[in-house]
């Protein structure tokens, strides 16, 4: 959430990252639309497996644009790893529909 808020307020820091990425200030604006949203659905009970399914693709694509432009990941992977252990403690039918023999 502080990350997409971040990235709508856009300091000189964020836009710098944005052009490092080779995107422009609206399409970083898009992506915090998108980051924010996707922690609420994440928040949200009813909405939960939606959002973590919205979150981990949303950081699967933050760690494969960091690999791509050969910058750090570990954070990114550290907060897709919280992500999914959070998701199996909240919903544990998570866990059985991955471990399910049908």
């Amino acid at each position: 959430m502080g990350s997409g808020i971040n990235k709508l307020i856009g300091g000189a820091e964020v836009i710098a990252m944005a052009e490092g990425f080779g995107l422009s200030a609206s399409d970083f604006t898009i992506l915090a639309i998108i980051e924010i949203i996707s922690a609420i659905l994440f928040i949200y009970p009813r909405t939960g497996i939606l959002g973590t399914l919205l979150l981990a693709s949303y950081m699967g694509g933050a760690i494969a644009t960091h690999l791509e432009h050969g910058q750090p990941f570990v954070v990114q992977a550290v907060i897709q790893a919280f992500i999914w252990i959070v998701a199996v403690v909240r919903f544990p039918e998570l866990t059985q529909r991955f471990l399910s023999n049908k």
